[in-house]
């Protein structure tokens, strides 16, 4: 049961960043955070309120509540991705995320909301990720639950998997319930 439970956490593993992140793996990942919001978009699409609000484990966020996750997740990359750039390895704040999926906005607000906000969150995200140079990727910040220094080249490995990570959770569930 423990082994089904966190194969319907984790349907494409965890995050491991490889040893020796590449410009390709960058580029590769740049692209994958811009094809996303298009990628959750499809997943959802047709999908009745019923189904948006089944959880995709048990105990788990509904599909609804993943959406949004995502795209409050990733407004909180975005930001510290650019306090990594204009600032000196900063120390990011931290967020709640199982507190914000309680809220109204994360367990009620239409899915199109978020689904738009990725949308506009991920071109902005890209257009900078794009502009930034090799040496802007060995910038970092510090994120206090680590107390390390996360390098930029990491934490975007890590958001393009995040993206996908709850993407699956979203297919995996459409493929159990078959609809």
């Amino acid at each position: 049961m423990i082994a089904e439970i966190e194969q319907l956490r984790f349907p494409i593993g965890k995050f491991k960043a490889p040893d020796n992140i590449t410009s390709n793996d960058i580029a590769t990942w740049i692209n994958e955070l811009e094809q996303l919001p298009a990628d959750f978009k499809d997943a959802v699409n047709l999908l009745k309120p019923d189904q948006l609000n089944t959880p995709y484990r048990p105990d788990g966020w509904t599909l609804l509540q993943v959406v949004h996750h995502v795209a409050d997740s990733h407004m909180n990359s975005y930001i510290r991705f650019k306090l990594a750039v204009s600032e000196t390895s900063p120390t990011v704040k931290p967020y709640f995320e199982d507190r914000w999926a309680e809220f109204a906005d994360g367990k009620e607000a239409a899915v199109e909301i978020s689904l738009t906000l990725l949308q506009s969150l991920h071109s902005r995200w890209v257009l900078f990720l794009r502009s930034l140079n090799p040496e802007d990727f060995e910038k970092g910040f510090i994120h206090p639950e680590h107390g390390k220094l996360i390098l930029l080249k990491e934490a975007l490995g890590m958001y393009a998997w995040h993206g996908k990570h709850h993407l699956n959770q979203i297919l995996q569930t459409k493929k159990l319930q078959s609809w």
